[in-house]
C-alpha cells in the first residue's frame, strides 16, 4: 500500500508541469546568472592558472547539484501540502492505509524524486562538458557522486518535510518555496564564494547542511581539474583557493574532512526526520 501511494505522488508530481519547473526554478536561475555574468564575476576574482574553466565549470555543476537535491524533494513534498489544504487527507484515512505508511509513501516518493532529478542533473552537466570541448567525468566519479545525491536528498528530504509539517495552505508554501529557492546560492555559497563572505557569514554557510552537500560534490567534481591547476603551484596556493571556493571547509582553524562531512548529514536526516514525523504525529491526532 505505501509503494501504490508513493506512485501516486510521484505521477502526481511530474504530470504537474509548473511543479516541475517551479523544482528546478532556483536551478534555472542559477545557470542564467552564471552564463550572463556570474562566471565571468568569479573567473576575475581569480589569478589564471591552467584548466581554470574546468575547475570553474565543475565548481559550478557541485552547487547546481546540491540545489536541485533541496528544491526537488521540496517541489515533492508540494503534494502533501495540497493533500491538506484541500482535506484530500481525510479520504485516505479512512481507507485501510495506516497513517505511518501514509507519511512514509510521502517520504519515499520525495527521495524517488530527488534522486531521480538530481541523477538527471548530473547526467545533463556529463553532456554539457563534452559539448563545451570539457572531459566528460569518469564513470567511477560518477558512481561516487551517485552516492552523495543519495545522502543528499536525505538529509534535504528531512529539512524540507519538518519545514512542511507546518503548512496547511498551498499559498504558504508557495511564499516559503520562492524563499528557500532565493537563499539557497548564497547558503549553499554558490552565488559568492565562501571566502568573500564576512566571518559571521562563513560560520552560517558551514552550518547549513547543503553547504556540506556542495562540498562533497566540489571534492569529487574538482579534484582532476584541481590536479591539472595545481600541480606545480605552492601548496598554500592550493590550499587558499580551496578553503575560499568551499572545496573544503574550517571549523576553528582546523579542515573540516570529508568524513565528518558525511556524518553531519547522516546525524541531519536522523535528526530532522525525527523531529517531523513527531509534529505530524501530533497534528494528526
Amino acid at each position: 500500500m505505501m509503494l501504490a501511494f508513493a506512485k501516486r505522488n510521484i505521477l502526481l508530481y511530474f504530470r504537474d508541469k509548473a511543479t516541475v519547473f517551479f523544482s528546478l526554478l532556483a536551478v534555472i536561475i542559477l545557470v542564467a546568472l552564471y552564463v550572463l555574468f556570474l562566471g565571468d564575476m568569479t573567473a576575475k576574482q581569480l589569478p589564471d592558472f591552467p584548466a581554470k574553466k574546468s575547475l570553474l565549470m565543475a565548481w559550478f555543476i557541485a552547487g547546481m547539484l546540491a540545489i536541485t537535491s533541496m528544491t526537488t524533494t521540496l517541489g515533492s513534498f508540494g503534494i502533501l501540502v495540497n493533500d491538506r489544504a484541500n482535506k484530500t487527507y481525510m479520504d485516505f484515512y479512512s481507507s485501510p492505509i495506516s497513517r505511518t505508511k501514509l507519511v512514509g509513501g510521502y517520504i519515499l516518493s520525495a527521495l524517488v524524486v530527488g534522486f531521480f532529478m538530481c541523477l538527471c542533473t548530473l547526467i545533463a552537466s556529463n553532456l554539457f562538458l563534452i559539448v563545451s570541448g570539457e572531459s566528460m567525468l569518469p564513470f567511477g566519479k560518477m558512481i561516487t557522486a551517485s552516492g552523495v545525491i543519495l545522502l543528499a536528498v536525505a538529509a534535504s528530504a528531512s529539512m524540507v518535510l519538518l519545514l512542511v509539517s507546518f503548512f496547511k495552505t498551498s499559498n504558504a508554501f508557495a511564499a516559503a518555496s520562492t524563499v528557500i529557492g532565493t537563499l539557497l546560492g548564497f547558503l549553499a555559497g554558490i552565488y559568492i564564494p565562501i571566502g568573500s563572505l564576512p566571518d559571521y557569514l562563513q560560520t552560517i554557510v558551514k552550518l547549513f547542511p547543503v553547504s556540506h552537500v556542495s562540498a562533497l560534490f566540489r571534492q569529487i567534481l574538482m579534484e582532476t581539474p584541481l590536479i591539472d591547476s595545481f600541480t606545480n603551484a605552492p601548496a598554500e596556493m592550493k590550499e587558499a583557493y580551496l578553503f575560499n571556493m568551499g572545496v573544503f571547509y574550517k571549523m576553528n582553524g582546523e579542515k573540516i574532512s570529508t568524513l565528518f562531512s558525511v556524518f553531519y548529514l547522516t546525524a541531519t536526516t536522523f535528526v530532522f526526520f525525527t523531529l517531523a514525523l513527531l509534529v505530524l504525529k501530533r497534528k494528526n491526532k
